[in-house]
């Protein structure tokens, strides 16, 4: 969970770090860098919900699993 959390972390960096580059630049480009500063907002908001479920915890815990028959 904790991995999670942390990508959240990056995502909402990421996101400030776009904006923050996208000023000065053409109108479509700030509208294109601002669209995907708001889908990575999107993603840090799923990963610190817990919606997202992480498929390396699934495969990982499968394979302990399959190890431990």
């Amino acid at each position: 969970m904790s991995r999670m959390k942390r990508q959240a972390e990056q995502n909402r960096t990421a996101a400030k770090e776009l904006r923050e580059r996208s000023q000065g630049k053409s109108s479509a480009a700030r509208d294109r860098a601002e669209r995907q500063a708001d889908a990575m907002e999107a993603r840090a908001a799923e990963l610190e919900s817990g919606r997202v479920t992480d498929v390396t915890d699934q495969v990982l815990s499968l394979w302990s699993w399959t190890r431990g028959r």
